[in-house]
Order: C-alpha cells, then sequence, then structure tokens
C-alpha cells in the first residue's frame, strides 16, 4: 500500500514462493487497503503461465496500490458532501468471510498504523516496510530505498559533467518526505558539495559560502542535493504545496518547490548559474537493484515463515 516503490513484486514473489513450498494458498488485494475495503482480490501463483511468473525484476506492483486510502478515515460522499467514516469493520469482516489466516500489509509508515489498528481488532497481520524514504520506526533498511539512492546517485554524476563543462551550481531536489536519507547518502555516493536534508535546518549563507570557498580554489562548479522537505532556519515552507492537505483525513503535506528555490537563491548569493533538476518519480520506477532485490526476497521469505 502506498507509493509504489522498486522490490515490491520481489517481496510478492518471495512471499508466494515460500507459501507454495509449503502448501499455503496466497491472494492478493487489488490496490492495496481500498481493495481489502471492497472485497477485491485474486488468486497468485508463480507456477506455469501464473500471474505471478518473472516479476522478480520488476518495479511497481502487480496488484496496484493505493495512497491515501485510510480505512479508519476512508472518504465518502454523503449529501454531496465528502465526510470522513472509519470502515475498519468492513475489512475485518471482509477478511473473516474471505477465510484468510493472516494479512500481508507491504508499506511504510501509514500503512503500518492501519495495520497496527487492524491487529487490535482481531486480525493477524505481519507488516513488511516498504518505502523509499526509509523511515519505518523500528526498523533499520525499508524495501525500495537502495533503489531509490542508487537512481539518485547516478542523476548526481551525471550533473557532475555538465556542471563542471558549464561551471553552473547543479541543484538536485530528490523524495525523501521529513526524512533525509535519501539525500544524505545520494550526496556521500555521488560526491556532491552540499547537502540539504530536512532534520538540519539551513542557512542558505552557508551553503553560498562552502560554493565560494570552492571558487577560490579554481571550482566553478557545484552539485548541491536538497530533500524535498528540506527547510531554511527561517521556517518558511512556502515551497510546500497546499495540495493534499487534509488533517481530517490524515493526509499530510505534499511537498515541491524547494529545489527551485534555492538554486535561484544560490545563483544570486554566489553569482554563479544555478540549475535545478528535480528527479520526482524516477526515483520510484524501474527495476530494483541486487541489493533490493534480496532485502525484498528476505523480508517477503521471513514473512511468510513468521505466518
Amino acid at each position: 500500500n502506498g507509493g509504489d516503490v522498486s522490490g515490491f513484486n520481489a517481496v510478492i514473489r518471495a512471499i508466494l514462493k515460500t507459501a507454495e513450498n509449503n502448501g499455503v494458498e496466497c491472494y492478493g488485494f487489488i490496490d492495496g487497503y481500498r481493495g481489502l475495503l471492497k472485497n477485491n482480490f485474486v488468486k497468485l501463483s508463480t507456477s506455469g503461465d501464473g500471474n505471478a511468473v518473472g516479476i522478480l525484476p520488476k518495479g511497481g506492483s502487480i496488484i496496484g496500490s493505493s495512497t491515501n486510502a485510510n480505512v479508519f478515515q476512508y472518504p465518502v460522499e454523503e449529501d454531496g458532501k465528502k465526510v470522513y467514516k472509519d470502515l475498519s469493520d468492513i475489512c475485518v469482516e471482509n477478511i473473516r468471510k474471505d477465510e484468510i489466516d493472516c494479512l500481508f500489509t507491504l508499506g511504510g509508515d501509514a500503512t503500518q498504523k492501519s495495520a497496527r489498528d487492524l491487529s487490535l481488532k482481531g486480525i493477524n497481520v505481519i507488516g513488511v516496510p516498504k518505502t523509499i524514504d526509509n523511515d519505518v520506526a523500528c526498523t533499520e533498511i525499508t524495501f525500495g530505498y537502495n533503489t531509490a539512492v542508487s537512481v539518485a546517485a547516478d542523476a548526481l554524476d551525471r550533473l557532475h559533467t555538465t556542471g563542471e563543462t558549464h561551471h553552473r551550481i547543479m541543484v538536485l531536489e530528490v523524495m525523501g518526505r521529513y526524512a533525509g536519507w535519501i539525500a544524505l547518502e545520494s550526496a556521500i555516493a555521488g560526491g556532491a558539495d552540499v547537502a540539504l536534508i530536512p532534520e538540519i535546518p539551513y542557512d542558505i549563507n552557508k551553503a553560498a559560502e562552502a560554493i565560494k570557498r570552492r571558487q577560490a580554489k579554481g571550482k566553478n562548479f557545484s552539485i548541491v542535493v536538497v530533500s524535498e522537505g528540506a527547510m531554511s532556519k527561517d521556517g518558511e515552507n512556502e515551497t510546500h504545496s497546499a495540495e493534499g492537505i487534509d488533517a481530517q483525513a490524515g493526509i499530510s503535506i505534499k511537498f515541491g518547490g524547494i529545489g527551485p528555490k534555492v538554486a535561484k537563491e544560490l545563483q544570486e548569493l554566489t553569482g554563479l548559474e544555478a540549475r535545478c533538476t528535480v528527479l520526482g518519480y524516477m526515483q520510484r520506477g524501474g527495476t530494483p537493484t541486487a541489493y533490493d532485490r534480496v532485502l525484498s526476497t528476505k523480508y517477503g521469505a521471513k514473512a511468510m515463515e513468521l505466518a
């Protein structure tokens, strides 16, 4: 459930393989919690011409996913107005009616909160931590994260050459919401000169000074990585789009705009031309790295073993 990541299918495959080796049947709810609510599911199989054959290297999820489908605060229309209702009992009823013994929740922070709440209603739930942001509590590393960092590091390598050629500041805006893991690790891997992350409110003047120090050494270009959730020490949050904010539904802020803002400010402060690249959904899609394939396979196999 939630945003797609590379490694989703590798987890599904490992759950299935382990299940099939032990004579256990597996079903997938279509589009995450939305499918659970609508009782829309499909039997999954890795044998012959089954629907889960050859999915290990595929990005995304063969059973789809849904964002902001919180069954405990689900949007419904009544008398032309949008209201939020707790429909979790319908999900519990569906699971019992379908005679499902265990529910696997592949997702991040919000997904696992709902999983916890379903478990409190008596459902057997096993959570598998998934997010490119690497911000699930009590989890050292989530599947999808390594692929996202690798994509960002590759982008930095490419920006390095164009920055050097044109004597520019190249700013790369990466995902991560309130967590700076992608920004920090890709910055280290890609040899960036400045990294701005949500955990440390930044001073744009200090970033400009670091770039000027490089200029003094004869380096007329710099690479800057900015996490989408980074914020200046002045606490300005105009870069966070208002779209998607709905406190009642538990929908969090939609991020965007910090990269161009930082590029503009650095250009004014340093006199160097600055260009911004927003990596966006490139970090989510495509084939998973070998690391994520192995991690996902370990998670899926262990999840079914625990079940």
